[in-house]
């Protein structure tokens, strides 16, 4: 079988038609370019050149394998190209997990980078709670996560990519959201609260059991849902109030109302992590991560007016 190494001879030769100046062009020898070249018509059993001592000629088998063999040339210089930028993080593809609300705070601002800084790297996106996202990055199933705190197993490392605050969902009309400005916790003592759910979206439902708690609110619960949407939209059908993350603001619901909240202890309670496997060997995760750890952060989620 042919090699490369005849093939670039054999382009230079065809091109030159002259194997003195071909071999000048190669910076080699001529007797071991005439050598290449009797390798490859063998190789190929047909004749490619016509030789005199006064002038070297294609036949038309030669023209026709000129054509084949600059194809074959540059497909071997695309592919070392190309896994060169692979094995450099430039190309290749990542996935991506990440839950609903981290969509709302981060997801674009992550894309973005990514199709920025690595704007050949493929993206594939899959959206599950964080405790799948934890389950598919050990597996191999994810490069990256947009999980919720905290992130304990071992083989996983995390990274805090957004704090932001809680906001108090109103249906509109509702007399707590008459007022735009920040609203006392103790507010919602008694009051109708759509919850979260302590299964499917658990670390939101720990929180605001501890955030309540610490102000000795007492809510009464009516739902217990997973996903911020379902509950905005619950909300806003007067079956309840919420707290929310600030991000899901974003949505904005026309039956839904938001103001700032005063919490005891941390104002920004809502944390959000990138989480990866530390045995992971994709170089464009590492190119990724390389790049968010030399000043690039993830957008802020900022408060909504109500």
């Amino acid at each position: 079988m042919f090699t490369l190494a005849q093939l670039t001879g054999f382009v230079a030769v065809a091109e030159e038609l002259h194997f003195g100046r071909a071999a000048e062009r190669l910076r080699m020898t001529q007797p071991p370019l005439s050598r290449q070249i009797q390798l490859l018509e063998n190789d190929l059993q047909v004749r490619l050149l016509d030789r005199t001592n006064r002038a070297v000629r294609l036949t038309p088998a030669g023209r026709a394998f000129l054509v084949e063999a600059r194809r074959l040339l540059k497909q071997a210089d695309t592919a070392t190209l190309s896994a060169r930028r692979v094995a450099a993080g430039g190309a290749g593809n990542l996935a991506v997990g990440f839950t609903a609300a981290g969509a709302y705070a981060v997801l674009d601002s992550l894309l973005e980078l990514i199709r920025d800084a690595l704007p050949e790297v493929d993206v594939t996106l899959k959206e599950m709670v964080t405790r799948d996202q934890l389950e598919q990055l050990r597996e191999g199933g994810l490069d990256l996560g947009l999980v919720r705190p905290p992130v304990t197993a071992v083989d996983l490392e995390a990274r805090s990519a957004l704090r932001e605050p809680l906001l108090a969902a109103l249906p509109l009309g509702h007399p707590l959201a008459d007022d735009g400005g920040p609203l006392d916790l103790a507010a919602f003592d008694g009051q109708p609260v759509i919850m979260y759910s302590p299964v499917e979206a658990r670390y939101f439902h720990d929180l605001l059991v501890s955030v309540f708690r610490a102000a000795r609110v007492v809510p009464v619960y009516t739902q217990y849902l997973s996903q911020v949407h379902s509950i905005l939209a619950l909300v806003g059908g007067g079956w309840g109030i919420a707290l929310v993350p600030a991000a899901a603001s974003q949505l904005r619901y026309a039956t839904v109302a938001f103001r700032p909240v005063e919490l005891p202890g941390d104002p920004e309670p809502v944390e959000l992590s990138l989480a990866w496997r530390r045995d992971n060997d994709n170089p464009a995760l590492h190119a990724l991560l390389g790049r968010i750890s030399d000043g690039m952060t993830l957008r802020r989620s900022q408060p909504a007016p109500g």
